[in-house]
């Protein structure tokens, strides 16, 4: 393995394909490893180039191997598939990606630092709490609708006014419906506490600051794009070199 110039990783749940070749392109390695003993087998290789496709977990190995002293780049499946060569399994996935990362043109994901992972995690988990709290309240509108009370579209008109409409109920539709506002209502604090966080972090993060100087962003949305994008200038957006944001990097 003192040979290994460039190195393919096909990640996975448990077993995991990695593929190596050296200088000349022949390959030299051809391996299975399970998660425990990745970064052992990483951690004994001569200082080479790693590839990996930008999935699940991908970030945080590539944050690893990188300590290792190792280049890591990691790439979009889609510009990877077209240098699998035959049937798609591991050991030929580990391949395409060994000889994927190798080209010049390759267009890479840059690897986000745990700060940028960590913000991302947080808009996430709002996300998800914002898309709960919508289809509560569509499932307060579709019981009220189920007993003749039809309501706007509108979270604020669903709100407005539901506990008088509960006394023409039966009771155990009523008792249903005030539990699902009340879950409304928690997830309006949990929201509450995730936009604090966010704002708090567009405050205090330079480059969030710079970017709420673009017109129509706001502090939740820069917080998202620095979080999401790192070094702007990695990126071909013109629209931010136009506004000088170029040199936003994380």
């Amino acid at each position: 393995m003192n040979n290994v110039t460039t190195v393919g990783i096909d990640l996975a749940k448990n077993i995991f394909a990695v593929h190596g070749v050296d200088g000349s392109g022949q390959v030299v390695m051809r391996r299975t490893v399970r998660r425990g003993r990745l970064v052992e087998l990483i951690a004994q290789l001569p200082r080479c180039l790693i590839g990996m496709e930008a999935c699940s977990g991908a970030h945080e190995w590539a944050r690893r191997f990188a300590q290792f002293g190792h280049t890591v780049r990691l790439m979009a499946p889609r510009f990877v598939a077209p240098y699998r060569k035959s049937g798609k399994n591991d050991d030929n996935d580990a391949a395409a990606i060994c000889e994927a990362v190798g080209r010049p043109s390759m267009r890479f994901v840059p690897v986000k630092s745990l700060e940028q992972q960590a913000v991302l995690a947080q808009h996430r988990i709002r996300q998800g709490f914002i898309e709960e709290r919508t289809a509560s309240i569509n499932r307060i509108r579709g019981v009220l609708a189920e007993f003749g009370q039809v309501r706007p579209q509108s979270a604020s008109a669903v709100r407005c006014g539901l506990a008088a409409r509960l006394e023409h109920l039966p009771e155990r539709v009523a008792r249903g419906l005030e539990d699902l506002l009340a879950h409304v209502r928690l997830l309006d604090e949990r929201i509450g506490a995730y936009d604090r966080q966010l704002k708090q972090h567009a405050r205090t993060e330079p480059n969030a600051q710079r970017i709420q100087a673009l017109n129509g962003i706001g502090p939740i949305s820069a917080s998202a794009i620095v979080a999401s994008v790192g070094r702007a200038a990695e990126f071909g957006n013109v629209t931010f070199r136009r506004n000088g944001a170029n040199g936003i990097s994380a």
